[in-house]
């Protein structure tokens, strides 16, 4: 007798052989009978027409606030994510000393836009260390795996105070004791370090992450921790990932391959197209190709999609920096709308503009040639030719004016989509070649990060609707090397061995999928954060159940109240039966 077997299902087992029919039995949260399963199960899922695919692992999230009050981490949940690493880009919650919080706080909302006012009346702060902060997580029901980097940004700032948070240069004194700290954290079971490098990630003060401007050793100590320790990667947001520095990136990739082959230390970071420089990507993988080949281990992180601004006006509108929109954002919806529908106070603001000299304000001056409105279901492959600017050239009115319009459809809930990275070339034909190559991995899901302007969680519902299924402006991926793509490689990636494949002996996170059915929905604000804050939430159709360590969690996109998650300490060798 099995705890439960899955019958009938046509099984995508994550090592990217070709799917196969058979049965799937589960005991003691594990994998136990692959194929056909003779024995009877406590319990029995038909899985008839239907996919089993392993559980997604997102080793890119910032649910370090969200993990302390909501179990389901949505709206990863909702997409059949079964394991997420959060900590990603230098921010974090730990350590923290009790003077640090709200600046901590300030750090999280500036760089990933996550409501302070959510955090603060969210988060129970009973930890210091990062070891603390792990033992709370523990504290925490939930339904599906955490784990985390320890940042570079709350490190900094323990140890050095005020220097640190301004990015000051740290002393030999300063980068030992921020070594230990991280060695620390890795005995603890953090899965690496993360830092940020670019200047698109600010506070809410304005001033960078803090390691920002790290010098080369500073980075090489941590590096040099995780190489002892054996396990955990270096993750970095690096310079220039957005174009906003064009000379950055072939820079970063050197410090990385020589801090990569002296410590031994695998090194992932950020890699999309952008559009300053839309071919500045391949030499990025030719740099990575070399680094590989010369021994050192550096390999690029890469988007499924274009990253896309949701620009609205319950959300961030384009216009939220112009003079007369500005008192606008400290009002409610319903407060809102009479100025909207205005039209003297529309030709007011559009005969302004932003009056602020930065990188956002550069990247804004244009965004018209890469924004599309969004419909139902959301196309995030748009053809060029309907884009706002395109549009408005028709229509002859300024484009400014076309996405006002569109935003005030819906009651003011409607959306319009800034392809920010990735969409340089009017196609996803950069995204797909990144995708397919062997030393990338899928990642800047964002999870639980940038709550008004982004909603890219459904990046693994939607590796699997566009560009297995329905793509019809290129070549499409198969199914099984993307479900690869992001389960076993990702898992592998982070040292995850017990997960990522549905193969015997493996933690049985599982999908079970309607192919045909599965889509994605249309990104809709919900007010459901602590205190009422506002973030973007994006659900999917076809996903009839998930488990994690065979459990269903969620049935039919129902939540089923179950809580098998737990935080994963460090690297997990794969499970062997009677050990």
């Amino acid at each position: 007798m099995h705890d439960l077997v899955i019958r009938n299902a046509t099984v995508v087992d994550g090592t990217g052989r070709e799917r196969f029919e058979g049965d799937v039995a589960i005991d003691g949260g594990h994998v136990a009978e692959l194929g056909q399963v003779a024995g009877k199960g406590e319990e029995e899922i038909d899985a008839s027409g239907l996919l089993a695919m392993p559980g997604w692992v997102d080793v890119h999230t910032h649910y370090d606030g969200q993990v302390t009050w909501d179990p389901l981490l949505t709206p990863s949940f909702w997409h059949g994510v079964t394991t997420v690493v959060m900590g990603n880009c230098g921010v974090g919650f730990a350590p923290a000393a009790p003077g640090q919080r709200e600046w901590l706080v300030g750090l999280m909302e500036g760089v990933e836009d996550i409501p302070g006012t959510a955090l603060n009346e969210g988060i129970r702060w009973d930890w210091e260390s990062f070891p603390e902060y792990l033992d709370a997580l523990e504290r925490c029901p939930h339904a599906i795996d955490v784990a985390a980097h320890i940042a570079h940004g709350p490190v900094r700032a323990y140890v050095m105070g005020e220097r640190g948070a301004s990015n000051e240069p740290a002393s030999a004194e300063d980068i030992a004791r921020m070594a230990e700290l991280v060695g620390e954290a890795m005995r603890a079971g953090a899965l690496g370090f993360s830092s940020s490098r670019t200047l698109l990630h600010v506070a809410i003060d304005g001033e960078p992450v803090p390691g920002t401007f790290a010098a080369e050793d500073e980075l090489m100590a941590f590096a040099r921790v995780l190489g002892e320790h054996g396990s955990g990667i270096f993750e970095v947001a690096p310079a220039g990932v957005s174009g906003e520095d064009l000379a950055a990136p072939e820079k970063e990739i050197a410090w990385m391959q020589r801090v990569s082959a002296a410590t031994g230390c695998p090194i992932t970071f950020l890699l999309g197209q952008n559009t300053l420089e839309p071919d500045a990507w391949r030499r990025m993988l030719q740099l990575c190709e070399q680094a590989d080949a010369e021994g050192a281990r550096v390999y690029p992180q890469v988007f499924g999609r274009p990253t896309n601004l949701l620009f609205s006006f319950e959300g961030v509108s384009p216009f939220a920096r112009y003079p007369s929109f500005e008192p606008l954002m400290n009002m409610t919806p319903e407060e809102r709308m009479p100025f909207l529908r205005d039209p003297s106070f529309r030709a007011r603001v559009l005969s302004e503009c932003d009056p602020n000299d930065d990188v956002f304000a550069m990247m804004m001056k244009d965004p018209w040639h890469q924004s599309f409105e969004l419909g139902d279901p959301p196309d995030y492959e748009p053809d060029a030719s309907c884009s706002l600017a395109a549009r408005a050239a028709r229509d002859g009115v300024d484009p400014r004016e076309l996405a006002w319009d569109i935003m005030l459809g819906d009651e003011g809930r409607a959306v319009v989509l800034w392809a920010l990275l990735g969409y340089a070339d009017g196609d996803l034909e950069p995204v797909r070649h990144m995708l397919e190559h062997p030393l990338s991995a899928v990642g800047g899901s964002d999870g639980g990060a940038h709550c008004r302007m982004i909603c890219d969680s459904s990046v693994p519902t939607f590796l699997l609707t566009h560009w297995t299924r329905d793509r019809s402006r290129g070549p499409r991926l198969s199914l099984e090397s993307l479900v690869k793509k992001q389960s076993r490689d990702t898992a592998r990636l982070y040292g995850l061995d017990d997960r990522g494949e549905i193969t015997p002996g493996q933690k049985a996170d599982i999908n079970l999928v309607d192919y045909d059915a599965l889509s994605v929905g249309v990104p809709r604000m919900v007010y459901d954060l602590p205190g009422g804050a506002p973030r973007f939430m994006q659900k999917a159709l076809g996903y009839k159940a998930t488990l994690v360590a065979g459990q269903v969690v969620q049935r039919d996109g129902e939540d089923s109240g179950a809580r098998p998650g737990r935080v994963v300490r460090g690297p997990q060798p794969a499970y062997q039966a009677g050990l």
